[in-house]
């Protein structure tokens, strides 16, 4: 009660604050063209005595605009737009008039023909705007050509670790948005699908470390949402891309994507095939204990050499219908679908404590993996008027289907390495599906043109059901094996939320609270064992901001999220790796929640200081479990712990020379985990450095380069500690074919460092592990753009968005 009884006081001062505004040196006014709204019309206002520049605005997508906190005096008011004659106005700001409403402005068409006008807009590669940062695919000729995941990777604060996690300012627990939705896919299928994504069909990536209350509450560690572009010129336009890269191995990624608009109808859609080969070399070395923890009883020691080769094939087909002026109806569809094999192979050690070998093992796999993803939306928008009160609705149905089928065999040998008898068959079916159905509401209202209120709610329902069928070869025949089972997973979740933001002078205020009411029942069919849960939640949001100066701009904000378990980590079933590995999931997950803190400061829009502090309750952490006697080593999940994190994050975004622009991210911060874990005390931290730098060159001629890198300074996620590792590549770029076309030439990983090594030492758990993977590639691109490449200004499509559980084994491979 306490908590409400804050939101809600915050709520009222921030209301009352509001109303006592005068709008002291306010100008506004709506800006149209040919009688219709011009969207992102410039206006600056200049002093009258010597033109310079003291405020520059936006309007939006009903042309109003608004600049605030004008000392007295008179100025020159320039508003222009692509495709129009430029105006300017004279206005006076005294102390008797401080607001000034210029009404409707109505702008000339240009007299240069539309067809001769092309728009080559201008952006920085990076922005950082309150809450979120974001990212222009476009600003960078570099960029074109490569594919999501590569663009994640140079981003601000983002890698991605050995299991395809994707982490935020050294955390787990992203959620990844696609135009405002989740993927719904497991870290490795994540992973494919954003090497498929094509960055010439990409507009933005907002990085969002504390996201506003209308977001889903899970993603401790923040949302990353990738956007699509959208084309508003009318007639047909596309883009095409071909990529070829050379490792080890070679793979190709291929997209085309179009857009058809007339007055009322748009019609978007693309499809993407790429194929992929390549290997991942692991060496595990275990000890085993005593019950002491210190007296070694033996020892094992291991090389797998996994390769791997599939085809993926992504496809998206979309519509929106403009039915009026205030309404429109859309829909889009998206498929992945993916075919793979593996066959790893391994060779297996079991030592006693003075190293001598009691047995090996040699083992190898046929593992095929098909997946089908399908997901649809339907969604509406009205707006009621001009002031941009607006209400949006989604319904989504999502569809994810896989079909696993393994088959292991091993042979034992003894310490002579004579083979002792005939080898062991294991053979797995493995089908899994999950439907997941969904439907939300968005409102807007704004109060005055500082103060909004937005408000929604949203219910989704999860169907998960999973099963496995185990059979073993007995003298020749394929017999039942008791590891079979059958897990189905049931979960309902509805929120509301609301959010009040409010402008005072210099100070921004935001506050959101999110309810969050979560039923779950798993049940496995076998050994008809059930369990429910039901809990409900509060997530608030609060932030301000202070504009000091033109130089200096500073943001508090506080928020609470949640993580729960991703459905494959829920699953109690038995996943073999190798003979003495396996992964086994934990029906008995609990959800954790997160408090964070942040402060930061920009100082001239290009250095931005972040301080953060970070606290995870009851962490859903991976464990590494040991049966000493059989020298096996099984991988699991449990609610082990509490992590705190406190961390200070630079970036510097900054042109050098007309021709040069760099952007440098640098992290510093201290994860500490504490716990228990088989009645050991747990106590790890470590403080680690991280930084990654993006230079892009622009030349003459259409030439472009880039050198970018990355570093990771030894430190620890969960119970397991990663050694440091770094990266350098490099690309160049020449635009073709009237600008229309662009070849990319790049390398990545010039030195071959990119390779994971790390450690996990606590109670009986002593285990060292080491990978390298086809890293250092050499890739070849070409992108086309065709169809119409000049516009006339046209109303903005501000598409909804829907904000759904990404929790199908989102953290990492199942």
């Amino acid at each position: 009660m306490r908590k409400i009884f804050v939101i809600i006081t915050a709520f009222g001062l921030m209301t009352s604050l509001a109303k006592a505004q005068s709008g002291s040196g306010i100008v506004s006014g709506k800006i149209a063209g040919s009688s219709k709204p011009i969207d992102a019309a410039s206006i600056s206002i200049l002093k009258a005595s010597d033109s310079s520049v003291v405020k520059r605005a936006i309007s939006n997508k009903t042309g109003e605009f608004q600049v605030q906190n004008l000392p007295e005096g008179k100025y020159l008011v320039n508003i222009s737009a692509v495709g129009y004659s430029p105006m300017y106005k004279s206005i006076t700001v005294d102390r008797q008039t401080t607001t000034i409403d210029l009404s409707s402005i109505e702008l000339q068409v240009t007299s240069k023909g539309l067809k001769d006008v092309v728009v080559t807009a201008s952006k920085a590669l990076i922005e950082q705007k309150p809450g979120k940062t974001i990212v222009n695919v476009d600003a960078s000729p570099s960029n074109s050509g490569i594919s999501a995941l590569d663009l994640l990777e140079k981003s601000p604060g983002v890698s991605v670790d050995k299991d395809g996690n994707i982490n935020l300012r050294g955390k787990q627990g992203v959620m990844i948005l696609i135009d405002g939705k989740p993927s719904y896919l497991s870290g490795a299928d994540l992973v494919n699908m954003l090497k498929n994504m094509q960055s010439n069909n990409l507009d933005q990536i907002e990085i969002m470390t504390n996201p506003p209350a209308k977001y889903d509450a899970a993603g401790n560690s923040g949302i990353i949402n990738i956007k699509t572009k959208r084309i508003n010129a009318k007639g047909t336009n596309g883009n095409v891309s071909l990529a070829y890269t050379q490792g080890i191995y070679a793979r190709t990624n291929n997209n085309i994507s179009i857009n058809h608009r007339n007055n009322k109808l748009n019609l978007f859609g693309s499809y993407g095939i790429s194929k992929y080969e390549g290997f991942n070399n692991i060496i595990l070395n275990r000890n085993f204990y005593r019950p002491d923890n210190v007296t070694l009883v033996g020892s094992s020691d291991q090389v797998s050499i996994l390769h791997f080769t599939g085809k993926n094939q992504n496809a998206k087909i979309g519509a929106d219908y403009y039915l009026s002026k205030k309404d429109v109806l859309g829909v889009v569809v998206n498929g992945n679908f993916s075919n793979g094999k593996e066959d790893p192979e391994s060779a297996s050690n079991v030592r006693y404590a003075d190293g001598s070998i009691i047995y090996g093992l040699k083992s190898t796999s046929d593992n095929y993996n098909k997946f089908s993803n399908v997901s649809s939306n339907l969604n509406y928008k009205h707006t009621f008027d001009s002031t941009g009160r607006e209400l949006t609705g989604d319904l989504d149905y999502v569809f994810y289907n896989k079909n696993n089928l393994t088959l292991l065999t091993t042979n034992v040998f003894d310490g002579n390495g004579t083979n002792s008898g005939l080898p062991v068959s294991l053979k797995g079916i493995i089908p899994s599906a999950i439907n997941i159905y969904s439907g939300k509401l968005d409102y807007v209202h704004p109060f005055s043109k500082t103060t909004k209120l937005e408000a929604g709610a949203k219910s989704s329902i999860v169907k998960t059901d999973n099963k496995v069928d185990y059979t073993r070869n007995a003298g020749g025949q394929w017999v039942a094996d008791g590891r079979s089972n059958q897990f189905i997973y049931n979960e309902n979740i509805n929120a509301a939320y609301a959010t009040l933001s409010t402008t005072y002078k210099k100070l921004n205020f935001i506050a959101g609270l999110r309810v969050e009411n979560t039923n779950a029942k798993g049940t496995q069919v076998i050994n008809d064992s059930i369990f429910t849960r039901n809990y409900t939640n509060l997530f608030p949001n609060v932030g301000v901001g202070y504009e000091a100066s033109k130089k200096h701009q500073f943001n508090l904000s506080y928020s609470r999220r949640i993580n729960r378990p991703d459905y494959d980590d829920l699953n109690p079933f038995t996943f073999f790796l190798d003979s003495l590995t396996y992964g086994q999931g934990n029906p008995y997950l609990q959800p954790q929640l997160s408090n964070i803190f942040e402060a930061s400061h920009s100082f001239n829009r290009w250095l931005t200081t972040t301080v953060n502090y970070h606290q995870t309750d009851n962490v859903i952490t991976q464990l590494l479990k040991q049966d000493t006697d059989k020298k096996i080593t099984y991988q699991t999940r449990e609610n082990v712990s509490r992590m705190k994190q406190i961390g200070l994050a630079v970036m510097i975004n900054k042109p050098i020379t007309k021709w040069w622009s760099t952007n440098v991210f640098i992290n510093v911060f201290n994860n500490h985990y504490t716990g228990a874990y088989q009645a050991d005390p747990i106590d790890i931290q470590f403080t680690t450095f991280t930084g990654n730098m993006n230079n892009s060159f622009t030349f003459k001629k259409g030439w472009g380069a880039e050198v970018s890198g990355f570093y990771r300074g030894k430190g620890v996620d969960g119970l397991l500690v990663a050694r440091e590792m770094y990266a350098v590549n490099a690309g160049i770029t020449k635009q073709v074919l009237n600008k229309k076309g662009n070849v990319r030439l790049s390398i990545r990983d010039i030195f071959y460092t990119q390779q994971f090594s790390g450690y996990a030492k606590y109670s009986d758990v002593d285990v060292n592990i080491a990978s390298r993977r086809d890293t250092r590639q050499v890739n070849i691109s070409f992108s086309y753009r065709f169809g119409k490449t000049s516009f006339a200004p046209a109303r903005k499509k501000a598409g909804s968005s829907s904000d759904e559980q990404n929790r199908v084994n989102s953290g990492g491979n199942g």
